[in-house]
């Protein structure tokens, strides 16, 4: 039997899992330092009360025991020796035949913007989305109170960081708030959105006809949109610009940018400016072929040759890549380096309306880009479900 860790319980980590478990000769150990999955591309939905903590975190010990031949382990990595065949746990140890790493990455508050990290949320947490969800339902409520220091003032809400997490949890802010105005009145006007970046627009790298309608939508729901805006500093009531006057906040969520997560530092390979691990054609860490690396904790490459975006669908691609080398190679079988491309986007913008773009051919908004992005993402969920109540099922 192959023993196989995956370190990770991300979008690529599951995907690898449920890969590999279709082969019998194959037993996986998956390790993650929270107990839990998180949803993460629901977090725009989550931060402005949309949907519940259910929706957006599954439960991995129970999801682990629907398969036949996989066990989960809650534990933070410290360190891997690929020579000796290791994971270390702290005092603890496990050994493997392959690895794959795919653990991630996490919110860059740019060191240099002085003030950034300590007044700011990140989404790439569900504990920091967590605590945003609170402070939002804070200012609705302070409005709800019509209290004689809320009724006239203006609360400004900023997001630092105009990529797709950024603007789609802009749009369902602006979205949740335009339906407040039914119960709290006019005062709901009172709530600014402000989605703040230093490019020159909005999603960079995107297309014309995603940042087009995107545009249209965020204006149409009350955003202000602030391109090249150079953020120099943040204290804990003012957003400073360098070419432009401070921005006074309630409160202020960043998703500016990316960077490797800690266990980065202790692996010894190249990396780049982000920490992020530099990879083979087969994403392999060089030097050891039974070594991978997925998702946002490596620079990965399309066919193309750019660089993916660090987003759910390039981790699972990547996963899905991973779990059929291993089993090539247990096999003795050829196989060809990682080769993908981003099929699609679509971006969820407040209510029942998106924009979507499938291999860049098929264009659609509105109700049935919603309507598309969603059936995707619940098919994601419900298979998630099945598997845990299949782990409930085989536990009890």
């Amino acid at each position: 039997m192959n023993r196989v860790v995956v370190i990770g319980g991300g979008y690529g980590g599951l995907r690898a899992v449920e890969g590999l478990s279709t082969y019998e000769d194959i037993e996986i150990t998956l390790i993650d330092q929270n107990p839990y999955h998180y949803l993460q591309t629901q977090a725009y939905g989550y931060i402005a009360g949309e949907f519940d903590v259910n929706e957006v975190a599954v439960d991995l010990y129970n999801w682990s025991l629907g398969f036949k031949r996989v066990k989960f382990i809650q534990a933070t990595v410290s360190s891997v020796d690929f020579v000796k065949q290791e994971v270390f746990m702290g005092e603890e140890q496990l050994s493997y035949d392959y690895v794959i790493l795919a653990y991630g990455a996490k919110t860059n508050f740019f060191s240099f913007i002085e003030g950034l990290r300590e007044n700011s949320y990140g989404v790439k947490s569900l504990y920091r989305a967590f605590n945003f969800r609170k402070e939002f339902e804070n200012v609705i409520y302070k409005k709800l109170q019509n209290t004689d220091d809320s009724s006239s003032q203006e609360l400004n809400i900023v997001i630092g960081g105009a990529g797709l997490s950024g603007v789609e949890v802009a749009a369902e802010m602006a979205h949740v708030i335009k339906n407040y105005s039914k119960t709290i009145g006019s005062r709901a006007k009172e709530i600014k959105i402000y989605l703040v970046d230093a490019s020159e627009t909005i999603l960079p790298g995107t297309s014309d006809y995603i940042i087009k309608n995107t545009f249209k939508r965020l204006e149409s729901l009350g955003v202000n949109i602030l391109t090249n805006a150079f953020i120099s500093k943040v204290d804990k009531s003012f957003v400073y610009f360098k070419d432009a006057e401070p921005l006074e906040y309630s409160f202020m969520i960043f998703t500016g940018g990316i960077k490797a997560s800690p266990l980065n530092e202790v692996i010894e390979s190249e990396k780049n400016k982000m920490d992020q691990l530099l990879v083979d054609k087969n994403l392999n860490i060089s030097g050891f072929d039974n070594a991978f690396a997925i998702g946002d904790c490596i620079e990965m490459k399309g066919a193309d040759g750019n660089i993916l975006a660090p987003t759910a669908q390039s981790a699972e691609r990547s996963a899905e890549y991973a779990a059929k080398a291993i089993k090539n190679r247990i096999d003795g079988t050829q196989y060809k380096g990682f080769n993908s491309s981003t099929m699609g986007i679509f971006v969820a913008l407040g209510g029942k309306y998106a924009v979507g773009e499938v291999f860049k051919y098929i264009k659609v908004r509105g109700y049935i880009a919603y309507t598309l992005k969603t059936a995707i993402t619940y098919g994601y969920y419900i298979g998630l479900r099945l598997r845990i109540n299949t782990g409930f099922k085989n536990r009890i």
